[in-house]
């Protein structure tokens, strides 16, 4: 070997030693990843068998899946409502009556209170099914007979009011269940009885040449006009006979016969003579009078028979409104911009510095996208003219810790829902005010 490469070769032996001594304890420790996991793959091993204890069931202890099941399905029963539904319809006799529909179509049974606002200015003549004819709650003015029911799984029940009324109008009369405690509503329905109606025949109605004096008016002014001008036609049909005595027509002819011999007489053929006609002056003025005085009554008819709808259907149309506003009174349907509304009762508490006014409201969404309304645009007016909107609080209270302004009504949907509002003062609030948007025109329900 070279004296030049020892130097080179005893420092990589040295080198390669320091390695291999420093690798050996690396070599000798066991592996703690895999000595531990060995344990969890075997399936004999005591961990496996210790990872998931069971301990066994004691005979009338609940698990713990019995534990919450029944307790959340008791949860869900108490917010889903009974399947109860209402219908009202006039009865087809003379006399104001109501025939009420109850139905429950669950499979328990269901306790239910069920309420008919009377019309101002009637009251009861018959009820059936132990009714009772009360005031309203917080107005003196009203009444109601209200009717305390226990209703049958899949049972109808039938309930019936006669009434007696001095006025001769439509008279609404809505009708509502509610639960045991009588503040929430199940359902509602409405109905109008009138009289015509009632009668079937029609005996009662007014005439029809009773029903508008202009046309009455237009039809005896334009008989003489008729007969005149009958007579003018007939008369203009008839030949004249001026000219019967002339002979022949020759020039410088008198008008008296000619002598033509006795050889071969002819006599002399008269040819008859028409003048054309023209119609007296008095018919020409009195047809043109008759078609000014028609044209003029009819157009102030129409004019004033819009006017009338006008003013009594339409609320105020100041501003970009959206959609026409009406107003009616209580169980009357009243659309706006995109809400049915239908304002069914009307409650307060006993007279108090603050209290509370609960209305049944029905709402309805009759557009083909759901629709948002919110609490502040509904609102309910005192005598005084002074207004409030719908406490949000105790609205949702009322309707057991839903808030009916936080969801969205989808289209077609209909829902019946409690409104509160909070008024000062001891008079109950006299008109109440619904909207579905800021923009709505909106609708407005008179409280007697």
């Amino acid at each position: 070997m070279p004296a030049s490469t020892r130097p080179h070769r005893t420092l990589a032996v040295l080198v390669h030693c320091l390695g291999l001594l420093a690798a050996l304890p690396a070599l000798s420790t066991p592996d703690p990843p895999r000595a531990a996991a060995t344990p969890a793959v075997t399936p004999a091993s005591p961990p496996a068998r210790t990872a998931h204890p069971a301990p066994p069931p004691t005979a009338g202890a609940p698990t713990p899946s019995t534990r919450v099941t029944p307790g959340a399905r008791r949860g869900a029963d108490r917010g889903a409502p009974p399947a109860v539904r209402v219908s009202v319809a006039p009865a087809g006799t003379p006399a104001p009556a109501y025939r009420i529909e109850v139905r429950n179509d669950g499979d328990a049974p269901v306790d239910t209170t069920v309420r008919q606002e009377l019309p101002q200015g009637a009251s009861t003549a018959r009820v059936t099914a132990g009714g009772r004819t009360t005031r309203s709650a917080g107005r003196a003015d009203s009444a109601e007979v209200t009717w305390r029911l226990t209703l049958p799984a899949h049972s109808t029940t039938t309930l019936n009011t006669a009434l007696t009324a001095t006025v001769d109008r439509p008279l609404t009369a809505p009708a509502c269940a509610f639960d045991d405690t009588g503040d929430r509503p199940y359902d509602c329905a409405t109905a109008t009885w009138q009289q015509a109606a009632a009668s079937g025949d029609g005996a009662g109605a007014t005439p029809l040449w009773r029903r508008s004096t202009t046309a009455l008016a237009a039809g005896l002014a334009l008989l003489p006009v008729l007969a005149g001008t009958g007579w003018w036609l007939r008369r203009r049909r008839r030949p004249t006979e001026a000219g019967a005595g002339r002979s022949d027509g020759a020039p410088g002819d008198t008008g008296h016969p000619v002598d033509r011999g006795t050889v071969y007489p002819r006599a002399a053929v008269p040819s008859p003579a028409y003048r054309r006609r023209r119609p007296p002056v008095w018919l020409v003025v009195g047809v043109a009078l008759t078609v000014l005085v028609g044209v003029v009554g009819a157009a102030g008819w129409t004019a004033t028979t819009r006017v009338a709808a006008m003013n009594s259907g339409a609320q105020p149309t100041s501003g970009a409104w959206t959609g026409q506003g009406r107003a009616g009174a209580l169980g009357t349907p009243l659309r706006e911009a995109a809400f049915e509304f239908t304002v069914y009762r009307l409650a307060c508490d006993p007279a108090a510095d603050r209290r509370r006014c609960q209305a049944t409201v029905g709402v309805r969404n009759l557009t083909s996208q759901q629709q948002v309304w919110h609490g502040e645009l509904q609102r309910a007016y005192l005598p005084d003219g002074r207004w409030v909107t719908a406490d949000e609080p105790a609205t949702r209270a009322a309707n057991r810790g839903r808030d009916v302004f936080a969801e969205p009504v989808a289209a077609d949907q209909r829902m019946v829902v409690p409104l509160v509002f909070t008024v000062g003062g001891p008079e109950p609030p006299r008109q109440v005010e619904l909207r579905s948007g800021v923009f709505s025109a909106g609708v407005r329900v008179d409280v007697p």
